[in-house]
This record gives structure tokens, C-alpha cells and sequence, in this order.
């Protein structure tokens, strides 16, 4: 998302919600209410002591509080609707949750799940228009079954992409894009662009040219994430730029430009 907002011309990030630096006039460039290993439906951040979708909206709602007593309600409210909203989530819903967890699994359908996900996402997407948003770009799944973990823990062996995987994530984002459509109608006066980093990310694992893309730049880079990833962990490559990916879920910086670069023409359409 950082490459993302630096090709649309953005210079400062803003800074974490929780954290020391949101605060006073820091507050005016926005924040970052994301939360690792949180997702579209509201257990799986339970199971990763992670904040859910309905807390990061809660704390949306103080953030506005504290804008309009920074910059008063008229100021507030032009950098509310004028301000770009970012959403990347549901690949921990799948791989961190619904597929090893029998509850989930016996009880839906990957289609199913994803009817449930997809319910979730439209519902945040019209508590967030209530808001005040009015310019909003939300990404579509990866494929799932390209990520190092995910052959690491359900490709049988194999080294290559887990097919069911990447076909559950293509259903998905099917349904996003058909849902992101119809709020488009619904909702007046906003933009809800979808970035499609599917197709994008799969080229650079099956056509990794000089890459390595099976496995990761952390650790043994099958399957460690979060703190079990740090430059100092055990076995860490020495240039992440020769990886796909940095650790076994997320792309690498290297990785991360060439996507952003990818759906330049989506960011610049969000702020047109």
C-alpha cells in the first residue's frame, strides 16, 4: 500500500492509529487503523489477538473526534470526504482460518465462506460511506495458493501453486468486483476502485525470471510470518530484492513496487 500511495503522489504515510506518533497535527494526514492477521470475518482476529474490522471502524469513529477538534468540524469534514480509504484483507479469513479450522470448514463451503466474506465486506463499505468516505480502493485476494505457507501446508508435497487454492481465491474476487459494482450504484457521489493484485502476483511467481519465488527471504521461507520474521531470524536472506516474497504470506519490497507500479491506472482513477 506504501508504493501504492507514493505513485498517486503521496509523500508522508500516515501513522498508526494506536500508535505515539497519532497524534495532534500528525492526525491531519490521516492514520492506519490495519491490523496483521485481522480479515472480513470478525473470529478470525479473535483467534490472532488481532483487531476486527468492527474495532477498526470503532476506532475510525475517534479519529474523526479528535480531526474535528484539531481542525475544527468544516476542515474536518473536507479531509474525511476527501481522503482515500485503503482495504487489503481476506487471505487470513482463508489460509489462517477457514482451512484449518473443522468448525468453519465442516459447517461451509468455500463458496459459502465466501458469500459470508463478501456480506462483511459490503457491510463495512456502507458504515464507512456513513462515515464520510467517499474515495475508497479495496484489493482482491492474491493467490492464495502461490504463497509460500500455503504450499508449505496444503501442497502435498509439492513445490508448485495449490490449484484449489487460486480457484477459490478467483471466485472470490469475482464476487468482489460484482459486489464492489453494485455499491457503485447504491451509493452516491464516491469512487470504490478495486485493485486487482490477483493476476499481477501470480505472473511473478510463475515467471520469476531471476527470483526466487518458493521460497521466502525469512527464515527457512516456507512458512514463518509476524515475529517469527525479522531481518536477525535464522537463515534470513541477504537481499530480499532477489525474492517474490519476504516472508511465507507477504510479498517482498521489490515485490510490492512492481504491483503498485502494476495498478498505477487504479490509484490515479481513485483520485481523478
Amino acid at each position: 500500500m506504501n508504493h501504492l500511495t507514493e505513485n498517486i503522489g503521496f509523500t508522508d504515510y500516515p501513522p498508526a492509529y494506536l500508535s505515539k506518533k497519532a497524534k495532534g497535527n500528525n492526525l491531519l494526514i490521516g492514520a492506519n487503523f490495519a491490523s496483521a492477521s485481522s480479515g472480513y470475518y470478525e473470529t478470525t482476529a479473535k483467534l490472532y489477538h488481532t483487531l476486527s474490522l468492527s474495532k477498526q471502524l470503532e476506532n475510525y469513529k475517534q479519529y474523526q473526534n479528535k480531526l474535528v477538534a484539531i481542525a475544527g468540524k468544516s476542515n474536518a469534514s473536507s479531509i474525511i470526504s476527501d481522503g482515500i480509504y485503503l482495504i487489503s484483507s481476506g487471505s487470513s479469513d482463508f489460509l489462517q482460518n477457514y482451512y484449518i479450522n473443522p468448525l468453519l470448514y465442516k459447517s461451509y463451503t468455500p463458496d459459502q465462506f465466501s458469500d459470508v466474506l463478501i456480506e462483511s465486506y459490503a457491510n463495512f463499505i456502507q458504515n464507512l460511506y456513513k462515515l464520510g468516505a467517499r474515495k475508497i480502493g479495496v484489493t482482491t485476494l492474491p493467490p492464495l495458493g502461490c504463497l509460500p505457507a500455503a504450499i508449505t501446508v496444503f501442497g502435498s508435497d509439492s513445490n508448485e501453486c495449490v490449484a484449489k487454492l487460486n480457484k477459490v481465491a478467483v471466485s472470490f474476487n469475482n464476487k468482489l468486483n460484482a459486489t464492489s459494482q453494485r455499491l457503485q450504484t447504491k451509493l452516491p457521489n464516491r469512487k470504490l476502485v478495486v485493485f486487482d493484485i490477483y493476476q499481477s502476483l501470480y505472473n511473478l511467481v510463475t515467471k520469476p525470471a531471476d527470483s526466487e519465488a518458493r521460497k521466502a527471504c525469512c527464515g527457512t521461507g516456507l512458512l514463518e510470518t509476524s515475529i517469527l520474521c525479522n531481518p536477525k531470524s535464522i537463515g534470513t536472506c541477504a537481499n530480499a530484492s532477489e525474492y517474490v516474497f519476504w516472508d511465507g504470506f507477504h510479498p517482498s519490497e521489490a515485490a510490492n513496487k512492481i504491483l503498485a507500479d502494476d495498478l498505477l491506472s487504479s490509484g490515479i482513477s481513485l483520485i481523478s
